[in-house]
């Protein structure tokens, strides 16, 4: 699977995550939020920096209630699991986005 991404050929696997993880950037994660046929907002664009960060700084993929906790710090006001499952439905799975 592929996506096209400014005019650039993204690679993904069967399963969504990029092939090379160098091809990361924030166009790349709203196409790819977009491929799952949501709309991209700042709001998915937080979750998204917040997982790769800590995938590339730590090698963690938070739980849900870590994510949430996380948020308030950015957000000022603390989501619901309800708000995150109308953010990702099924769950924040934006680790999809965040590792080859």
């Amino acid at each position: 699977m592929a996506l096209e991404v400014n005019g650039i050929t993204i690679e993904t696997n069967e399963e969504g995550f990029l092939v090379n993880v160098n091809d990361w950037n924030e166009d790349v994660a709203k196409a790819m939020v977009e491929a799952e046929g949501l709309e991209c907002t700042d709001k998915h664009m937080d979750v998204i920096k917040y997982l790769r960060e800590e995938h590339v700084s730590k090698g963690e993929e938070p739980n849900e209630r870590t994510i949430i906790k996380a948020m308030k710090d950015i957000w000022g006001k603390k989501p619901s699991s309800k708000e995150m499952f109308k953010l990702f439905p099924g769950a924040p799975r934006c680790t999809k986005q965040t590792r080859a």
